[in-house]
């Protein structure tokens, strides 16, 4: 089965904690802190496999979790890190974030890979915090929470050529005649319910990838038919053979075709309508068919579109096209044309998060502060210790929450609330 679209729950690993620990060897006077610090959470990392053609493995499993790492040990031992999860992806595929829509990954290389989900960091062990004021911190550092999102995978598949086209124009014959591929063909609408692939080699020995795009008919942009659902695998083609059935067999006119065509591929994406074009005016071995064409011919070459009569049932007119276009994708090739539409900037998902951002709301009386950064201080502070207390106030002056906290109105004696925590302000 054909999946070229999923949504999927990623959760890195999150740090481990670390530790509060002190020397307590023989013979070691006054031993000070051995807290050691905790393993980095395992990160979830996407990677190209080519064998790979469907997003099918993620039609069934939606959630992906890292193991978290290690807490941090005595004597100054780290935590053991976590493992990676790696997901394994056809070419083509694109993340993006669910919320945003951001690109997070455009992977197309075999055995190209991105971290898609970063783990946390881990924590940091008492012995970080020994000073000369401070001799036994009682204290260490909790490990920050592996990023966690929900992303939308999207395959495209990546051709040379694209073969676009009303439906029942002979696509599917043509694409079973100049390579090996298989498409189910037949006298209906909608034969084709998913892309296909295949090589072609011409006589000459080039090849190049061909694929056939179903579906594309009038609102294919809005997402009658098929088209909105494959409209994207146009996208990465160098080149488009637009395949129109010059016998009129259906009482349409080709070139009303071509335009209409044209028109759902401009109105997806303004730069698809853009690629370069070969027509092959298909069904010429059917009587009729040559007034059809000599009007398209005449229409179409004024517009700078080479126009190829060929009849994929009897093979006619074939191999005239297909040496064309391997001319053209080397031409292209040679311009350094742009082969991927998509130009949206790609992230690496850290970089959409800010590590010490924070909010102050106001739920009633009660001035509410939180982030990421704040939950993690939170659970990492020992209240009933003056030193741990002591390095809380600092961290929220250093970090601008006092002064966010006075911007939003706060006063002597208000009530403030760190997560789990609630405290009278007192400046």
């Amino acid at each position: 089965m054909f999946i070229d679209k999923a949504k999927i729950y990623l959760k890195a690993g999150k740090g481990g904690d670390g530790a509060v620990a002190f020397r307590r060897e023989i013979y070691v006077p006054a031993g000070g802190p051995a807290g050691g610090d905790g393993g980095k959470g395992g990160d979830i990392i996407f990677k190209v496999d080519e064998g790979m053609r469907t997003l099918m493995d993620f039609r069934y499993q939606k959630h992906y979790t890292a193991t978290n790492g290690e807490d941090g040990k005595n004597k100054n031992m780290y935590g053991k890190d976590g493992e990676d999860l790696i997901l394994m992806v056809p070419p083509g595929t694109i993340v993006r974030e669910e919320k945003t829509g951001e690109v997070i990954a455009d992977l197309t290389i075999n055995n190209d890979e991105v971290v898609v989900a970063r783990g946390g960091k881990g924590g940091k062990g008492n012995s970080h915090f020994k000073t000369a004021v401070r001799q036994a911190p009682r204290f260490a550092i909790g490990g920050e929470r592996g990023q966690e999102f929900t992303v939308i995978l999207e395959l495209k598949l990546i051709a040379d050529v694209g073969l676009v086209g009303f439906p029942n124009v002979g696509k599917s014959t043509f694409l079973s005649v100049v390579t090996s591929a298989k498409p189910k063909i037949a006298n209906y609408h909608f034969t084709t319910l998913t892309p296909n692939l295949g090589v072609v080699r011409t006589k000459y020995g080039d090849s190049f990838v061909l694929a056939d795009i179903p579906g594309l008919i009038e609102g294919a942009h809005e997402g009658t038919g098929l088209g909105h659902e494959f409209l994207r695998h146009v996208e990465r083609t160098k080149l488009l053979i637009h395949v129109l059935d010059v016998a009129g067999l259906e009482d349409r006119d080709p070139l009303e075709d071509f335009e209409k065509i044209n028109q759902e591929l401009y109105l997806y994406n303004e730069k698809l309508a853009e690629k370069p074009q070969v027509v092959a005016a298909n069904k010429t071995d059917i009587p009729g068919a040559d007034i059809n064409f000599e009007k398209l011919k005449s229409t179409l070459n004024e517009r700078g579109i080479e126009v190829f009569p060929i009849s994929a049932a009897t093979s006619r007119g074939l191999d005239e096209l297909l040496n064309y276009v391997s001319k053209r994708l080397k031409e292209l090739e040679l311009l350094q044309e742009e082969t991927v539409v998509e130009e949206e900037k790609v992230y690496r998902y850290q970089e959409m998060e800010d590590k010490y951002h924070f909010t102050v709301t106001k739920d009633d009386d009660v001035y509410v502060v939180e982030g990421r950064f704040i939950e993690r201080l939170v659970n990492s502070t020992n209240f009933d210790d003056i030193d741990s207390l002591s390095y809380f106030q600092k961290v929220l002056r250093n970090r601008g929450v006092i002064d966010k906290l006075k911007d939003a109105g706060v006063s002597e004696g208000d009530l403030v609330k760190m997560y789990s925590v609630e405290f009278e302000y007192f400046d």
